[in-house]
């Protein structure tokens, strides 16, 4: 679970293969009892998560911290636990409360726990751009992707991931 709230607020606007996904896996081997989120936790009262990602940003850390707060307080301390509290709308909402935590934000950790929803961003406002679609508030686009996705008989996020994978790549 530390890595799925480090992913998440470490990763926007920063390239994923290759700033985040190998202080996430370095993370992962330092700090093994985070894979539950209590001891991600504890694990932040006891050392520097700056540190420990080599990352040095104080906004994100205290994103990170939120998250894990409001996590503990709600009784989430594994992958499992988080997917179900998915089921609510009370829990998506309680995350945005979390300073620097948005609605992409919060669609991505829904995808890092098995749920399949589009996390509209940078890349996908770009392709939905070059295919003469702007101007969309997040939910219109997310909306738009996700009918799409229905039609070609795809998963929202493998959809979402595949459109990721491509302008990360060509831009």
């Amino acid at each position: 679970m530390g890595s799925v709230i480090c992913a998440a607020s470490f990763q926007p606007r920063r390239k994923y293969e290759s700033t985040i996904r190998p202080r996430i896996r370095q993370l992962q081997a330092a700090w093994p009892d985070a894979a539950a989120v209590r001891g991600f936790q504890t694990r932040l009262a006891m050392e520097d998560l700056a540190v420990a990602m080599n990352f040095n940003s104080p906004r994100r850390v205290a994103t990170a911290r939120g998250i894990t707060d409001l996590l503990v307080t709600n009784g989430i301390d594994t992958r499992n636990d988080l997917h179900a509290w998915f089921d609510h709308e009370a829990g998506r909402t309680a995350l945005l409360v979390v300073k620097g935590v948005g609605p992409k934000t919060v669609d991505y950790i829904g995808n890092l726990v098995g749920r399949s929803k589009i996390a509209v961003d940078v890349h996908l406002r770009a392709f939905a751009a070059e295919a003469g679609v702007s101007g969309l508030k997040y939910e219109q686009l997310q909306e738009g992707s996700e009918e799409t996705a229905a039609l070609l008989g795809h998963e929202p996020g493998g959809l979402e991931h595949a459109v990721w994978r491509f302008m990360s790549q060509s831009g």
